[in-house]
């Protein structure tokens, strides 16, 4: 027996009007008469009398009415409970990152967990060769991750950010010294892919395997984390690619960040499973686009 079709007969009995019923649950009077024609059809004998002037109970209906109400009072209670729950923004949010949390992603918890005090943002790692599964397995809530996505089942927010590239280099290669590098000249750098199931758009983000003008960019061997492809890079066994934030982050010794002109930017956003969105991940997207809109010191 259908919920639906309870709550018309429900509403009928206190109405005793099929326009006035109609209106009360957003459907149309046709709708109305065929719920409580199917509810009949189920119980096995009319519930309502019907005439051109006046709906009334017949006394099956007002039985069933008596027998219904209660369990029918505590059900709907019972939904709007639940649906009050689900509007609330408390507990925990796991939020995934890539790499290195930047002020991107711990702005937007500061900003967060100061508007939503009765919910914490736990961060998590996802790696880089599979920015996806974490989410999938139901491990993060939402992930920062690069955009655009394109995954039927993700939803995505709008961009937090647009930022140049670097290029890693051992600090003993013949570019390391450079002020700037060229995207053409890219295809005499061999990169350091990715080894993972990440879908191949998000291979070619991280590794493009061509210049801007088609000139193809050989590869030098696959890494699943950034520690894994810095360590290659550090040994001098190639090339890696890196937005300028991340890129700030892990300066070290062995290791040079050239900037590199010509490549589209690095757009950084949110990413979360459609069927799983929830008011907190609702409220932390909001945050994200909130912190990305607030002025920045020159």
């Amino acid at each position: 027996m259908e919920f639906r079709e309870l709550e018309c007969f429900v509403v009928l009995s206190e109405e005793l009007h099929f326009a006035r019923t109609a209106e009360r649950l957003y459907l149309s009077p046709g709708r109305v008469s065929q719920l409580i024609r199917s509810l009949e059809a189920r119980i096995g004998g009319r519930l309502f009398q019907r005439t051109s002037r006046r709906v009334r109970l017949t006394p099956l209906g007002e039985r069933f009415l008596a027998d219904l109400r209660p369990a029918y009072d505590g059900l709907e209670s019972a939904v709007s409970r639940a649906r009050a729950a689900a509007r609330e923004v408390t507990g925990v949010i796991r939020v995934g990152f890539l790499a290195t949390p930047t002020d991107v992603v711990t702005g937007t918890v500061r900003v967060f967990e100061r508007r939503h005090p009765g919910c914490v943002a736990e961060l998590v790692e996802i790696p880089l060769s599979d920015p996806f599964g974490k989410l999938r397995a139901g491990q993060v809530d939402v992930a920062f991750t690069l955009l655009p996505v394109d995954e039927p089942d993700l939803a995505t927010g709008g961009g937090l950010n647009r930022v140049s590239h670097r290029l890693g280099l051992s600090v003993r290669h013949p570019l390391a010294g450079r002020a700037r590098i060229g995207a053409e000249e890219l295809a005499g750098v061999p990169l350091i892919g990715l080894d993972g199931p990440a879908p191949r758009f998000w291979h070619e983000r991280i590794a493009p395997s061509v210049t801007p003008s088609g000139r193809p960019i050989p590869r030098a061997g696959k890494v699943a984390t950034t520690q894994e492809g810095l360590t290659q890079v550090a040994l001098g066994r190639g090339g890696m690619v890196f937005c300028t934030p991340s890129a700030d982050q892990h300066g070290r010794s062995d290791i040079r960040f050239v900037p590199v002109t010509g490549l589209p930017p690095s757009i950084l956003g949110l990413a979360w499973v459609k069927a799983a969105e929830t008011a907190a991940v609702r409220a932390f997207e909001a945050a994200a686009a909130d912190h990305a809109a607030e002025p920045r010191a020159a």
